[in-house]
C-alpha cells in the first residue's frame, strides 16, 4: 500500500507556484484548511485563481490571502462576509466569476469524475449563462457548464490514515470531499492521522485513490463565523 504521508505542511504544497489554480474546501470558516492557507501567505505565492465556495473573513480562511493581494481571481458562490473581498471586487483589483453554489460543487464532482462537461438548468437566462451552449432537455432549457481545471486540491478532514483515506466530520463534509481528485494533485491535511488499516472502511467517506499527499495539522482554531447567542432570562 502506497503511504502519502508528509510531515511537514511546506512538504505537502511543495509545487505550488505563482499563478496556479488552486481549488480549496471549506464552507465558510468551516472545514477550511487553515494550516495550508497559512503556508500559501508564508510563501508569498501570488497570481492565484483560487476555487472556493467563498472566501473566508477579512482575517482568516482565504481573507490572509486576499489581504496580501496572493489572489488574481475568485471563483465563488458567495462572498458576503468578507469586506475586502468586497473592496477588490468594485475597486476591479479582484477578478471574482460568482457561479450558483450548485454548480460550482457540481464542476468539482465533473472534474473528479473524469466528466469533461455537463448541462444545468441552473442559471438559464441569466448571466451565467452568457456565451454558454444551451440545450433542451425535457422541456426545459439548460446550460453546459464545464468541469473545473486545477493544478492542486486543498482539502481539510477530520481523519485520515497514511494512504490517504479520509474521514470528513459534520458540516466539515461540504465542498472537500468532491474537491478530492478533481485537481493534479490532491492534498489533505487532518486532524488526525492514522497508520492505513485502523480505520473502519464502513466510515471512509473518500478512498486513498484521489489523494496524493496527507499531513497532520496542528493549532486549528475552528472559529465560529456569526456567533448568536440567546439572553438568558433569570
Amino acid at each position: 500500500m502506497i503511504n502519502k504521508k508528509v510531515n511537514t505542511v511546506q512538504e505537502a504544497l511543495q509545487g505550488i507556484e505563482n499563478g496556479m489554480t488552486l481549488m480549496l474546501g471549506g464552507f465558510g470558516l468551516c472545514g477550511i484548511p487553515e494550516n495550508s492557507i497559512a503556508e500559501l501567505v508564508q510563501k508569498e505565492t501570488k497570481n492565484l485563481t483560487c476555487i472556493s465556495n467563498n472566501a473566508g473573513v477579512d482575517d482568516f480562511g482565504l481573507g490572509l490571502l486576499l489581504q496580501k493581494k496572493q489572489i488574481k481571481k475568485m471563483i465563488s458562490s458567495y462572498v458576503g462576509e468578507n469586506a475586502e473581498f468586497e473592496r477588490q471586487m468594485l475597486s476591479g483589483e479582484l477578478e471574482v466569476d460568482l457561479i450558483p453554489q450548485g454548480t460550482l460543487a457540481e464542476r468539482c464532482r465533473a472534474a473528479q469524475a473524469g466528466i469533461p462537461a455537463f448541462f444545468t438548468p441552473a442559471g438559464y437566462g441569466t448571466e451565467v449563462a452568457e456565451g454558454k451552449e444551451v440545450r433542451e432537455f425535457n422541456g426545459k432549457m439548460h446550460i453546459m457548464e464545464h468541469a473545473f481545471k486545477a493544478d492542486f486540491a486543498i482539502v481539510k478532514a477530520w481523519k485520515g490514515d497514511t494512504a490517504g483515506n479520509l474521514i470528513f466530520k459534520g458540516t466539515a463534509r461540504n465542498f472537500n470531499p468532491c474537491m478530492c481528485g478533481a485537481a493534479k494533485i490532491t492534498v489533505a491535511e487532518v486532524e488526525e492521522l492514522v497508520e492505513a488499516g485502523t480505520l473502519d472502511p464502513n466510515q471512509i467517506h473518500i478512498p486513498g485513490i484521489f489523494v496524493q499527499r496527507i499531513f497532520q495539522g496542528k493549532k486549528y482554531e475552528k472559529r465560529i463565523e456569526q456567533r448568536t447567542v440567546r439572553v438568558r432570562n433569570n
